[in-house]
């Protein structure tokens, strides 16, 4: 059944996330939903959709390459909000198809950027403190372990890993326990910002050195143990991310998934005209959620798969 309290708070809440941007001048763009190419990432499958009978294109999971070229070709700070689709998601907080609000900002810190998205998830949550923690820090603090140097399999198997996980290569080890020992852990009554991920983990953010050690310029804000952004500072090095296209097509087909084609594209706008800049996606339907102190997004969305 449709709850039109909620249609309706929802459609106030869109309008004040505008708002949000416009106070901020940063121009709302409409990215095409449909493309020929594929987001190439190991952890996110796409939805193909048969164009014509030769072609097939693919929905998809975030504006980010459509709106990099936008950035490329001197659109300025930009944002979008709208509909996005992921394959195989579906559950108390996946739907295959959500609501993102992305932006990437020129000129802004990577700090900066953090406390922007604090901004807007205060819209929907209200005032919160805000925590800092590492990567390094988080597998301290709740699992006991360091993530680079440390046995990781005992500390998997406590939180029941498949029988297999001896077989699992180190960052799948990583990657389990982040999601099933810390995350839970994380945004109590607060707004957790996890920073500074391993170089495994950078997807399309710069690495850099801090305290004699590799990280991601990468963060991901939480509340109530539920993720609600994935934020960089963008990479603009095309030969880097090439390398990491290529790697993470070798993942997938080791995984036995399909592996994608290069968004040349794409690749080509990542050159000296790129501006330095931030970017982050944010979870709209997940910050309704949390809003409404629902259970699952079934009771935030008008329309759930399930």
């Amino acid at each position: 059944m449709i709850n039109l309290s909620i249609l309706k708070d929802r459609a106030a809440m869109l309008a004040k996330a505008r708002q949000f941007f416009a106070q901020r001048n940063i121009l709302e763009v409409d990215c095409s939903a449909l493309s020929p190419h594929a987001a190439i990432d190991s952890n996110i499958d796409v939805i193909p959709a048969q164009v014509t009978p030769r072609e097939t294109g693919f929905l998809h999971t975030s504006p980010e390459y459509a709106m990099k070229r936008l950035l490329s070709a001197g659109s300025g700070d930009i944002y979008y909000l709208g509909h996005v689709f992921r394959q195989g998601e579906i559950g108390r907080l996946h739907n295959p198809e959500f609501t993102m609000a992305e932006w990437y900002r020129i000129g802004l810190s990577f700090d900066q950027m953090i406390q922007e998205t604090c901004d807007f998830i205060s819209l929907f949550l209200g005032p919160l403190p805000i925590r800092h923690l590492s990567y390094r820090q988080a597998f301290e603090q709740y699992v006991g372990v360091d993530y680079a140097k440390d046995p990781l399999l005992d500390a998997a198997s406590r939180y029941s890993a498949s029988p297999d996980a001896a077989h699992w290569p180190r960052s799948a080890l990583v990657h389990f326990l982040l999601t099933h020992a810390i995350e839970p852990h994380l945004g109590q009554n607060e707004i957790t910002i996890l920073r500074d991920y391993p170089p495994h983990e950078a997807a399309l953010a710069c690495v850099i050195e801090k305290n004699n050690e590799l990280v991601a310029e990468r963060f991901e804000a939480y509340h109530q143990g539920v993720e609600l952004s994935n934020g960089y500072h963008e990479l603009a090095d095309e030969s880097e991310l090439r390398r990491r296209f290529t790697e993470e097509n070798q993942i997938r087909m080791n995984e036995g998934k399909p592996a994608y084609h290069l968004d040349e594209a794409f690749l080509s706008a990542l050159g000296p005209q790129f501006p330095d800049c931030c970017g982050v996606s944010v979870g709209v339907d997940r910050l309704l959620l949390l809003h409404h102190k629902a259970q699952a997004l079934s009771q935030v969305l008008p329309f759930a798969w399930i």
